[in-house]
């Protein structure tokens, strides 16, 4: 199993216990009946489900995609190695920006906040387009 399928994979893993954790907590909370404290818990719900569909399931396929798909060549069997790690790094960095910051936000609305919200938004949509360019080429009929 190539190197960068497995840090997808285990990052998928991570991802998926925190999120679990995250449901689990701020569900707790938000029925304990504490008006303010449901406010902080409903301040973490898009953090549970970014950490549960980019986190958990994105990188999962994600991973499955770099170590399954066709050979991009024989040179180069799984496209441009630089490339899917880039894919990697800007996905994570978005993902960890964002479960950081937008409950912030949420509690606190700042002009900074906002703005590393955005770019925690664009970290995540270019990796996205990092994986897309570096997958396109692989898939093709035999």
């Amino acid at each position: 199993m190539p190197p960068l399928t497995r840090w997808f994979l285990r990052s998928s893993l991570i991802f998926f216990v925190l999120a679990l954790i995250l449901g689990l907590v701020t569900t707790l909370l938000r029925e304990g009946g504490d008006p303010q404290v449901g406010a902080v818990a409903q301040a973490f719900s898009p953090v549970y489900f970014h950490l549960f569909l980019v986190g958990w399931v994105t990188q999962l396929i994600f991973g499955v995609v770099v170590w399954m798909f066709p050979k991009y060549s024989m040179e180069r069997p799984r496209g441009f190695e630089s490339l899917g790690w880039a894919s990697f790094i800007l996905l994570n960095a978005g993902l960890i920006l964002r479960a950081v910051f937008e409950p912030l936000h949420a509690l606190q609305p700042a002009a900074g906040l906002g703005w590393l919200l955005a770019l925690s938004a664009v970290l995540q949509w270019l990796g996205g387009l990092a994986f897309v360019a570096n997958t396109w080429g692989r898939v093709k009929e035999k």
